[in-house]
């Protein structure tokens, strides 16, 4: 089945980036950031689980080579050299980076960290992923208050 890899690219794109609008600068309700990681990464996570699993059993064409082969540098890079798995591997990070920035969010509540703070790190997460996870995790040292055991359960 022929797939249009480069709409599903731009939909997902446009999708993740108004979830990070919405983590940036929505307000910080009791239900939002539940809700936020259901439609956001849950939808993202649906999208991918779809794709990958059409991609790798031949039921969607992947409008170009088509590699199953993940062990493997050259099976990695084929796997990345057609518009399916591009597309594919794109909204793995789009889940992901926005799972870790929720995440991040909601710690950085927990510890008291201010929103002004946290907008100046949530972009580095959205945008170079694990640098900003680190990024993060230094302001989370320095800016964040203690928490029972060290360890902020969300």
């Amino acid at each position: 089945m022929q797939i249009p890899w480069e709409s599903i690219f731009e939909v997902t794109n446009i999708y993740a980036m108004l979830c990070w609008l919405v983590l940036l600068f929505a307000p910080r309700r009791e239900q939002a950031l539940p809700l936020l990681f259901m439609a956001g990464c849950g939808l993202l996570a649906l999208t991918y689980a779809v794709l990958i699993v059409g991609l790798m059993s031949g039921m969607f064409d992947a409008d170009g080579p088509r590699s199953q082969d993940f062990s493997s540098l050259a099976g990695v890079m084929a796997l990345f050299d057609s518009k399916g798995g591009a597309t594919i591997g794109w909204i793995h990070y789009l889940a992901f980076d926005l799972f870790v920035g929720i995440w991040a969010a909601r710690n950085a509540d927990h510890r008291g960290i201010a929103r002004w703070m946290q907008i100046l790190v949530l972009p580095f997460i959205f945008l170079l992923g694990p640098l900003g996870l680190v990024l993060y995790l230094g302001l989370r040292t320095f800016a964040g208050k203690s928490v029972e055991n060290g360890i902020a359960p969300s």
